[in-house]
């Protein structure tokens, strides 16, 4: 028997990312190294019931001036302290706080 997989969106993430912020909604963008590009990345609050469902994003190059940048960008959370991640992973590399109406930008660590 075979399996054919498909992706949710094979184009997502290849440009412009429309953040609707406002109020307790932030967005966050994280610069990442190219050795991540592909890799996902979830945001963790710490409030998630067991087995919850973890948003979750990949790493893709993003337009730039001069070029492209490999990022990240939740475009929509709530107020508050986030940990983000390897998808799969409770193996926190970052944490960041987001305000409401405001873009938070951070930058992996090597």
């Amino acid at each position: 028997m075979t399996h054919s997989h498909t992706h949710e969106n094979p184009h997502a993430g290849q440009g412009s990312v429309l953040l609707d912020i406002g109020g307790d909604v932030g967005a966050l963008v994280v610069t990442m190294p190219a050795s991540m590009l592909g890799e996902e990345v979830e945001v963790v609050t710490g409030r998630e019931a067991p087995g919850h469902h973890r948003p979750h994003v990949a790493v893709v190059p993003r337009p730039a001036a001069g070029g492209s940048v490999p990022s990240l960008v939740f475009p929509e959370l709530l107020e508050g302290s986030y940990a983000l991640v390897p998808k799969g992973t409770d193996d926190v590399r970052l944490v960041v706080d987001v305000r409401g109406g405001e873009v938070t930008t951070a930058s992996w660590p090597s």
